[in-house]
């Protein structure tokens, strides 16, 4: 039995992971939703951010002691899983990226993806100065899910997304963390004008990448549960 850890990204809740929880039957899995988002919307500010939602998955690391976890961070929470395993190393057998942000140390989501600087001033600018609504959905649909059933599931969970999440580094200062293996899952339809940073050709730990491909939009935890699973169990 593993312990898979998925941590959801930007606007979604732990709910993103409804459809893939019951296919990992058998492991132990933990789907929580961070600070600020969903349930807990009630207490986003101006301070939440990374190291919010990093606390909150050390956190829950801790007190549900749990060892060998293979924790995955989809989208923005690749920041979350990096800053997080930085702190708890000897706890983590394996870091997933899902189509998510990899961040180095010292970077934050601005960096890693220049896109998010325009959220930032549109948050800024707003009324609040540190809220980042969701983005419009679109002909396309929104983060590549296109059925109007799904469309509705997925609205529901939305909410805002505070501007600490795109402007607080990541720190990757500890040498234990670069030993964790590392793989990362690329969805390949991807919006036009969208440009990946690249994958480099070998791990921190000195081992080769690990990279796999599916073909589905970036809520591929909606869209491909069961293609996903079978990548994770195989990771």
């Amino acid at each position: 039995m593993s312990t898979f850890l998925l941590v959801h990204g930007a606007w979604h809740t732990g709910r993103a992971w409804d459809r893939v929880v019951p296919l990992l039957a058998g492991h132990r899995v933990l789907t929580p939703t961070l600070t600020g988002y969903g349930e807990t919307a009630h207490l986003l500010g101006p301070e939440v951010g990374v190291h919010t939602h990093s606390d909150d998955v050390v956190r829950l690391i801790v007190d549900e002691d749990l060892h060998d976890v293979v924790l995955v961070g989809h989208s923005y929470a690749g920041l979350v899983i990096s800053d997080a395993a930085n702190r708890v190393p000897e706890r983590i057998a394996r870091l997933v990226y899902l189509d998510a942000m990899v961040p180095e140390d010292g970077e934050t989501a601005a960096e890693v993806m220049p896109q998010a600087k325009a959220a930032i001033d549109r948050a800024l600018n707003s009324e609040s100065g540190f809220r980042v609504p969701p983005p419009p959905e679109t002909a396309e649909g929104l983060f590549g899910v296109t059925d109007p059933a799904d469309l509705a599931w997925l609205r529901s969970m939305l909410s805002d997304q505070p501007i600490g999440a795109l402007q607080q580094v990541v720190r990757l200062d500890n040498p234990a963390a670069r030993a964790i293996p590392r793989a990362h899952i690329h969805c390949t339809d991807v919006p036009e004008g969208f440009v990946r940073r690249p994958v480099p050709a070998v791990q921190p730990n000195g081992e080769p990448a690990v990279v796999r491909e599916l073909d589905t939009g970036h809520d591929c935890m909606i869209t491909t549960p069961e293609e996903l699973v079978r990548l994770l169990l195989d990771l």
